[in-house]
């Protein structure tokens, strides 16, 4: 019986610490502090020290597209489901997010944006998503970039979008 008392004893301790702190696990959402936005910087700056073999695009949150006023704004997305790693307008304006930097970019045509020596072209494909959503490709080009990253991915244009 002591054997008994003594165990629990011993392990009451360690239960009190098996708490998954970890956001995302097992947490009540109101709990988490809201996410924030990330900052908004020119090409150069955004990217001036990152290496171009890790220029890849980022998820947006909620906050990055309030940030950009890109509530309304074509959305293009990496899988159906996930937030935008690009957002582009009819206004000729846009915003890709790299390196946790949203990044602002121009039209300089048709499917195609720049900012400084980023370049980002778009071009819809011939085929839908499991949910509907049209494909579509994206092409990035950063500064120092020896070959273009592609991406396949799905769009998204609320009406009034682009």
């Amino acid at each position: 019986m002591n054997k008994i008392a003594l165990t629990a004893l011993i392990a009451l301790p360690l239960a009190a610490c098996n708490s998954n702190t970890a956001p995302g696990n097992d947490r009540e959402a109101q709990l988490d502090p809201p996410a924030t936005a990330a900052p908004i910087e020119d090409a150069a700056s955004a990217l001036a020290n990152v290496d171009p073999g890790l220029m890849l695009p980022g998820t947006m949150n909620d906050a990055d597209l309030a940030a950009l006023g890109a509530g309304q704004a074509c959305q293009f997305r990496l899988t159906e489901v996930a937030f935008p790693s690009f957002v582009y307008d009819g206004d000729g304006g846009g915003a890709i997010k790299i390196n946790g930097k949203l990044i602002p970019v121009t039209a300089d045509g048709p499917g195609s944006y720049s900012n400084g020596e980023l370049r980002i072209r778009t071009r819809m494909l011939d085929d839908e998503g499991d949910a509907g959503l049209q494909m579509q490709e994206m092409i990035v080009v950063g500064p120092r970039m020896k070959d273009e990253f592609g991406f396949w991915g799905y769009t998204t244009c609320p009406a009034g979008g682009a």
